[in-house]
């Protein structure tokens, strides 16, 4: 069993033009993502990615397919689901005019609807896969709930006013 999944892409590969990267981790692999983002299982998982130059970074694109494998949180049975979702980021190299800057002090103006500002890569590298982990991690449900489920509960004990108990405070039998 391999310690995760990984796959580098060095920035200088891009100068060509776009890499199309189609990627799907072994057992082993699925079993140490699984681990990580605390899933009884990965059944399954398929990315196909586009790479391609942006400004002096680069731009990750494209779209994951899984099966993943949860406990249901009512029943504690296990069960399986298909989850998928589209991945678009932006990588620069430390010390690029395009990274973000850090704000020291002052206000920070927040705009919703401009795009996320780019990661800042700490080597000439980008691993793909992380963007595929970070993405599939959003997409899991945390609270999940095997198809069917219910949650059913009645309490035995009878309800009593907080009066009535107050009252058996200030009376006690003997």
């Amino acid at each position: 069993m391999s310690d995760g999944w990984h796959r580098p892409l060095r920035l200088h590969e891009l100068a060509r033009g776009p890499v199309s990267l189609a990627l799907a981790p072994d057992d082993g692999e699925r079993a140490a993502v699984a681990k990580r983002l605390g899933l009884s299982s990965l059944p399954a998982l398929k990315a196909q990615l586009t790479v391609k130059p942006w400004l002096d970074g680069a731009e990750i694109a494209g779209r994951f397919d899984a099966i993943v494998g949860y406990v249901c949180g009512v029943t504690l049975e296990p069960f399986e689901q298909a989850v998928s979702g589209e991945i678009h980021a932006r990588a620069v190299p430390a010390g690029s005019p395009n990274a973000p800057t850090e704000a020291g002090s002052g206000e920070m103006e927040l705009d919703l609807e401009a795009d996320d500002p780019p990661d800042v890569l700490s080597g000439d590298a980008i691993d793909v896969t992380e963007y595929v982990i970070e993405h599939l991690s959003l997409e899991i449900d945390p609270f999940p709930r095997k198809p069917g489920a219910t949650f059913d509960y009645a309490s035995d004990a009878k309800e009593e006013s907080p009066f009535a108990v107050l009252k058996k405070l200030k009376d006690p039998k003997p």
